[in-house]
């Protein structure tokens, strides 16, 4: 049974089934199968957060998200990392829950739950964000992508406040996460390009035009937070992915670097769906498993210290490989 006070936390930060869904939120377009299957991944980690909020420990909460059908079961852990991570802030005693759901069940999730930290980020105040992310030793990834929880918190600032960061276009202030206030803000877009992807139902048109609605210098990462999205999350049939191609331009690289991290996520979760074989072949010309070797190998030799935060080094050098194919390069 839930706890007293684990109802009321879920009551008072949880947005409901309802309220996350495309036509309460006020987005464009029309509903459609897949703009469906697009809206019930925020649902499916407002069910991780609740079950979150209100588990008793973590072997309830690990067989709660087992549950869920494998393709979905990332988002769920998303939900279920935000409420550890509010949990855990919030706690009169440094409590490690966070730590211990994604150090243990988790792991195979590492990409989405550094992205429910973020969900968590945009719940709790700043002072509050230095003790987000627990201490991940030994585990893959760590720290390099800690940025997904920034790219996570301006996902959620779009989605849920979309007048203000999509249609006024507006910025946080920056925030020295890892000590890079000025990157902080590039992480950022790279989520806002995600949630333009859910925003507009995964409509190509929409989200391209929504893209270009923002300040050239920001459209990068946009594209790359698309690209990501897209091939994640799905919602889109190869016609439809390959006109997304050609509206991304020049920044086609930024977009298949977004596909590429997308297809690492998906195969260290060991679960692959059919729309993330097509939407890698469209946007990369490559297959998943090359897709995901590509953003290992790159990552081989690690990442010097050069200014810049590693994270972007990875990006960049994932970049590079589709940077010196001809602009003409038409996908598989």
């Amino acid at each position: 049974m839930p706890t007293i006070v684990g109802s009321l936390r879920r009551y008072a930060l949880a947005p409901s089934l309802r309220e996350v869904g495309f036509a309460a939120r006020g987005f464009p377009g029309i509903l459609s199968e897949a703009t469906r299957q697009l809206e019930a991944i925020p649902q499916t980690v407002v069910c991780g957060f609740e079950w979150g909020m209100e588990s008793r420990d973590l072997w309830e909460v690990e067989r709660r998200l087992a549950l869920i059908d494998p393709y979905q079961r990332g988002f769920a852990y998303e939900g279920a990392t935000m409420a550890f991570t509010i949990r855990d802030a919030m706690a009169m005693n440094r409590t490690r829950r966070a730590r211990d759901l994604l150090a243990g069940p988790g792991r195979p999730h590492t990409f989405l739950n550094y992205i429910g930290i973020g969900f968590a980020m945009a719940r709790l105040p700043r002072p509050l964000w230095r003790r987000v992310v627990p201490d991940l030793a030994g585990t893959p990834y760590y720290p390099t992508m800690s940025w997904l929880a920034v790219d996570g918190y301006g996902f959620d600032r779009a989605y849920f406040d979309t007048d203000r960061w999509v249609g006024r276009l507006e910025r946080p202030a920056p925030y020295p996460w890892e000590g890079s206030p000025d990157y902080f803000l590039r992480a950022v877009d790279q989520g806002i390009g995600r949630a333009l992807w859910f925003i507009h139902g995964g409509q190509v048109d929409g989200v391209a035009a929504a893209v270009g609605r923002f300040a050239a210098g920001r459209r990068a990462d946009l594209w790359s937070g698309v690209g990501l999205a897209a091939t994640f999350a799905g919602g889109c049939d190869r016609a439809g992915l390959g006109t997304l191609r050609r509206h991304a331009g020049a920044y086609r690289p930024h977009l298949a670097q977004g596909a590429v991290f997308a297809a690492r996520a998906r195969t260290f979760s060991a679960a692959v769906p059919p729309h993330t074989e097509d939407t890698v072949a469209v946007l990369t010309g490559l297959s998943v498993a090359a897709a995901s070797a590509l953003a290992d190998d790159v990552a081989g030799n690690g990442f010097p210290s050069r200014g810049e935060p590693a994270y972007e080094v990875w990006r960049q050098r994932v970049r590079a490989h589709f940077d010196a194919e001809p602009s003409g390069t038409t996908a598989h």
